[in-house]
């Protein structure tokens, strides 16, 4: 049987490709970028109130987006990693700015949301790296 080659079969792919590719630029703003680079970028959680823990998961559930799902490893379980991640973005979003996107609200962290959800029911799809059975630690 022939490999599929329809556009919905590269689809998890592609929705791979763009999740990472967009946690790797929200790293690289934290650290090039964003005024005060990641020090001030770290220390605005505190100022708004949120536990030490929080930027630590930010990072992580951005370095796992970044660094995994674009070769497609543990799509599912990064994908998940990332949804709270999302959802706490829309509220603070949505408490300081509302709902719209050109307000810098929360409609856009919401989207992501959804994107990772879909990840996740989507699987690896094509070209995903696998990791050998013999090599997961149980």
């Amino acid at each position: 049987m022939a490999p599929n080659t329809s556009g919905v079969f590269y689809a998890p792919l592609l929705l791979r490709v763009v999740l990472g590719s967009l946690f790797i630029a929200h790293l690289y703003w934290k650290f090039a970028v964003f005024p005060g680079g990641f020090t001030q970028w770290y220390s605005n959680f505190a100022t708004n109130g949120y536990p030490s823990f929080v930027p630590w998961y930010v990072l992580s559930a951005e370095f796992a987006g970044a660094l995994l799902l674009i070769p497609g490893i543990y799509t599912r379980w990064v994908s998940l990693y990332a949804v709270p991640m999302m959802l706490g973005a829309a509220h603070f979003w949505a408490v300081r700015r509302g709902f719209w996107f050109v307000g810098a609200g929360a409609e856009l962290p919401i989207v992501w949301a959804f994107m990772l959800v879909l990840q996740a029911l989507l699987g690896d799809g094509p070209y995903a790296l696998r990791i050998p059975a013999r090599l997961v630690v149980r």
